[in-house]
């Protein structure tokens, strides 16, 4: 029986495919480094092998998958081609996986990992479906109809891809070590849209997905009145968020989601989109939509006292301010104070202005220091250049983090893709501190 071993296992795509693969009763082990990272919790729980990076892993009989994170000077890499292994990178391992289904890809520049959690959530409750999610989340199911998967544009990874379906969220401008512009941005996605073979779902909100050219029908959703999927008589409640669907023109229905926000609105209806295309029914579709439980890191909730914590992977100015705009929707009595943690350097001195605007929309706003890539060369940027465009913020130091609870009463936004997290777990342990 060959063995499928991961180098870099640890990698949030890797841990969701190694999972996947465990599912589906292969060999699977793996190596990554030896720092603690969440996405490694599911994998101990499926008691998959995990190493310590070693040429002395790789044996004969493994087919090896490898992060892109690596390259073929990798110890690990080097000893597979000395034994003349089989080595596929992630990307060119999944695109070849998922021709075993009617595959899905979710790609966009904000929202793939909640879409993709939501698309498996509706799909996998109304049919066998195996998924793969950003967040380190993956499941194989026997003999599953769907395979669901989270499709990223950074580097054009995507096009190792040639799903039936593709769903569309957004374009924007973000990895500026990578992209040049947005219009470098708009044709990696054009290039993505002709490999798809059955159908694109496309938010026709957004003006670029709009000029998309494709060999195969595009179904654009959204709130605007030329979407052939339209969201009305969007209300926020108690329980989350409640509007009609229009097809062309016609009504279809009305649905629930537990989240908030127009994104969370736009989400939803691309997975109405897809599974109306597929001819799902619309009430199992609704049943399902209500019962989204959500993803990792996004808009995780709990509550501290009298206060809310938020922990969220924000870390674009146009998800800093939906996330915003989402709690201000749930918690219209709260103060919302932010607390974000640019991440990388680059993405911070390319969108300064930006985030110092999203931001504003909060009632107070704390800055932690700049997370930079391993990648990327620091320069001149510091966090205070961003602190004087955002007025009244305060810069946060972990060992000062006990001022946060000045703002009883309020919702803490704990926002950014680095390690915010352990400053939301020092502010919980003060508590329990002084409780």
């Amino acid at each position: 029986m060959t063995t499928y071993h991961f180098t870099g296992i640890k990698g949030s795509g890797m841990s969701a495919l190694a999972q996947i693969l465990d599912d589906l009763n292969e060999d699977v082990q793996g190596s990554d480094i030896e720092e603690t990272i969440f996405t490694q919790k599911p994998l101990e729980q499926k008691h998959i092998p995990l190493l310590p990076f070693a040429a002395g892993n790789i044996k004969e009989g493994q087919h090896v998958i490898m992060s892109a994170a690596y390259g073929e000077t990798h110890e690990e890499i080097k000893r597979a081609r000395e034994l003349g292994l089989k080595v596929d990178v992630y990307p060119q391992f999944l695109g070849e996986f998922i021709s075993r289904f009617t595959s899905v890809a979710v790609t966009g520049s904000h929202g793939k990992t909640s879409t993709t959690g939501l698309l498996s959530h509706v799909l996998g409750s109304i049919c066998p479906t195996s998924y793969l999610i950003g967040d380190g989340t993956g499941k194989g199911t026997q003999d599953s109809s769907y395979f669901v998967f989270e499709a990223c544009e950074y580097r054009r990874h995507f096009l190792n891809y040639s799903p039936d379906y593709c769903v569309m969220t957004n374009i924007d401008f973000d990895h500026p070590d990578y992209f040049k512009s947005v219009d470098d941005v708009v044709s990696a996605f054009q290039s993505m849209a002709k490999q798809v073979n059955k159908a694109i779902i496309a938010c026709g909100d957004d003006e670029y997905l709009q000029k998309l050219q494709a060999n195969v029908p595009i179904v654009f959703y959204g709130l605007g009145e030329d979407n052939d999927f339209q969201a009305k008589a969007i209300q926020s409640g108690d329980d989350g968020t409640s509007f009609t669907v229009f097809v062309r023109g016609d009504l279809y229905g009305e649905f629930l989601i537990p989240g908030y926000g127009d994104h969370n609105v736009r989400n939803a209806l691309s997975v109405i989109a897809l599974c109306h295309y597929e001819g799902i029914s619309y009430e199992k579709v609704a049943e399902h939509l209500k019962t989204f439980a959500g993803v990792k890191r996004r808009f995780s909730e709990k509550k501290s006292g009298t206060q809310i914590l938020i922990d969220d992977y924000a870390h674009h100015p146009t998800e800093i301010a939906a996330t915003i705009e989402a709690t201000k929707k749930k918690y219209k009595e709260r103060e919302v104070v932010a607390i974000f943690q640019p991440h990388t350097f680059t993405r911070t001195k390319t969108f300064l202005q930006e985030f110092a605007n999203a931001l504003s929309q909060a009632d107070y706003v704390y800055l932690c220091d700049i997370f930079g890539s391993a990648r990327e060369e620091r320069g001149s940027l510091t966090i205070e250049q961003l602190q004087t465009l955002v007025d009244g913020s305060k810069l946060l130091q972990e060992d000062e983090i006990s001022q946060l609870k000045n703002h009883q009463d309020a919702v803490l936004l704990f926002m950014g893709a680095g390690d915010i997290q352990k400053f939301q777990q020092s502010y919980e342990l003060e508590i329990k501190k002084s409780s």
